[in-house]
């Protein structure tokens, strides 16, 4: 078979895949990461949480594109939102007051914080604009997920099973139950695509692969931290804490991992343009149904 022969995308499907609107928030929040990473962290391994929390911004500035571009809140959800919010406030008064989960780099001085509260304003914004500005369009019956019970086990789990890097119980249990939400949080966002047809906003399918994003690189500095982050066991010699962590940010890129292939899979097919859904017809997410 000749090279010229061979089944590649053709530039034509690249450029439906990849279209500029998508293409330039990519680029404006990658400049970003550069910037910060060589300029203000000075190329230390710890700035990667602070890659982690643009992330977060890109993801969530996704959806925000969408409602504003759709005029519409179809494909939003609200449960999605208010996870992906209490994960951002769990982790404020240690980041905020503490340094026990922060960089140690000087982007963790103000930065990080500063994407965070960033962060949390757009969550605020998209919650007003699916609620009150848009509500007409928004899925209710379709977005059935029940985050309360969520909650209420994530506090749960983070009151017994915390670590104690910011030397608070309080901060400590608050971080950690905003880690297990977080990890949650694309649940609701993944149970409304399989029960509104497996359709999907490209906005959306670009939310949860930058969320994805976002928990590996967090992953990635928990993972390099991990003999610093202690806690008072329960079993002598065995950190609970860590592992907990560690386990969370594994499951939340494993609950990705499927809906990340199928989305690939339709956009070399159809093409990802903003104001169409992509179909993903080989998603199978049996903890949904």
């Amino acid at each position: 078979m000749q090279v010229g022969q061979l089944d590649m995308p053709s530039k034509d499907q690249l450029k439906r895949a990849v279209p500029l609107p998508v293409l330039c928030t990519y680029a404006a929040f990658g400049t970003l990461a550069y910037l910060v990473f060589h300029y203000v962290a000075m190329g230390e391994y710890s700035a990667i949480l602070t890659l982690a929390v643009i992330a977060q911004a890109l993801a969530i500035s996704f959806l925000c594109v969408q409602v504003m571009s759709n005029k519409s809140a179809k494909g939003i959800s609200v449960g999605g939102l208010i996870l992906d919010g209490l994960s951002v406030v769990g982790r404020m008064p240690s980041t905020t007051w503490s340094e026990g989960y922060v960089p140690m780099d000087i982007s963790g001085d103000y930065l990080y914080q500063t994407v965070d509260f960033f962060s949390l304003a757009m969550i605020l914004f998209l919650l007003h604009r699916v609620l009150v500005v848009y509500r007409g369009s928004y899925q209710a019956y379709d977005d059935g997920f029940k985050v309360g019970p969520v909650i209420l086990l994530s506090f749960a789990t983070a009151t017994v099973f915390h670590a104690n890097a910011a030397d608070n119980p309080l901060y400590d249990t608050c971080w950690m139950a905003g880690l297990l939400m977080g990890v949650v949080a694309v649940l609701p966002i993944l149970w409304l695509i399989v029960h509104s047809g497996g359709a999907a906003d490209a906005w959306t399918c670009h939310y949860i692969a930058a969320m994805g994003v976002s928990r590996a690189l967090s992953g990635l500095f928990m993972w390099e931290a991990r003999e610093d982050v202690t806690c008072d066991p329960w079993i002598e010699g065995f950190e609970h804490g860590i592992l907990l962590i560690l386990l969370a940010h594994f499951a939340q890129l494993m609950l990705i991992a499927d809906f990340i292939y199928s989305y690939a899979g339709a956009a070399l097919r159809n093409g990802i343009c903003a104001n169409k859904p992509v179909n993903l017809e080989t998603m199978q997410l049996p903890y949904c149904i």
